[in-house]
């Protein structure tokens, strides 16, 4: 099967602090999106890689590109004021069938072992979602302000790429966007459809805030 991957990345930086969209901002002298797709790329160059960033940042990431010399073939795709739209968006330029990886653009230390595993398994399951252990105790509080003690082996840390067949992931979305699509697999389980988790790699970090920077740096050093 045909294998695609979009790279969604439609934050404004609010969080961040930033005046610049954190997926612009640079990490190892050049910015994070590029990262993330080179990792794609350098898993398997057939990956066919679509960017879904807001149409208004198109200009700015092609001077990025120019500037950065960079040069790892892809299109880009105008994204929705959700990420359930950027999603969708996306998958509306893609065909019927093959096997899709959906990731944070953020996320730009994803291991290719994640990456090749997914597409693996969503091929032979229909889905594939990369998740990991939770290493600290939680709890939940209820709304009156009670907190009760969980097992934190019944729970997981959901990341992405979440992968899937193409004709079941585009027939999920579409449907209606709900509240309680939280991520790609909520939208592909609310048909009734089984989630297969895939064990991510710790170092998968979304970077959203400014420590998230500094973590980046370190990680980015220590694999240099």
């Amino acid at each position: 099967m045909e294998k695609f991957a979009l790279i969604v990345a439609g934050g404004t930086g609010t969080r961040m602090g930033s005046q610049i969209a954190k997926q612009y901002l640079p990490i190892g002298e050049k910015p994070i999106l590029m990262h993330t797709l080179n990792n794609f790329y350098q898993t398997d160059p057939s990956i066919a890689l679509t960017l879904v960033i807001p149409e208004i940042d198109f200009a700015y990431w092609r001077i990025l590109c120019d500037t950065y010399r960079f040069s790892i073939p892809h299109q880009l795709v105008a994204g929705g004021n959700s990420r359930f739209k950027s999603v969708k968006n996306g998958l509306d330029t893609l065909p019927e069938y093959g096997i899709v990886a959906i990731h944070d653009g953020v996320r730009p230390f994803v291991s290719q072992d994640v990456i090749r595993n997914s597409f693996e398994v969503a091929e032979q399951k229909g889905s594939a979602v990369a998740v990991i252990p939770l290493k600290d105790s939680i709890r939940m509080v209820k709304s009156n302000g009670a907190s009760v003690f969980q097992d934190r082996q019944s729970f997981r840390l959901v990341q992405t790429p979440q992968t899937f067949q193409l004709d079941r992931i585009k027939k999920a979305f579409k449907v209606d966007e709900l509240a309680v699509f939280t991520d790609d697999a909520t939208v592909y389980e609310y048909q009734g459809w089984q989630v297969e988790l895939i064990s991510g790699n710790l170092e998968n970090i979304k970077i959203t805030t400014p420590e998230d920077m500094d973590f980046a740096g370190f990680l980015i050093g220590k694999n240099s």
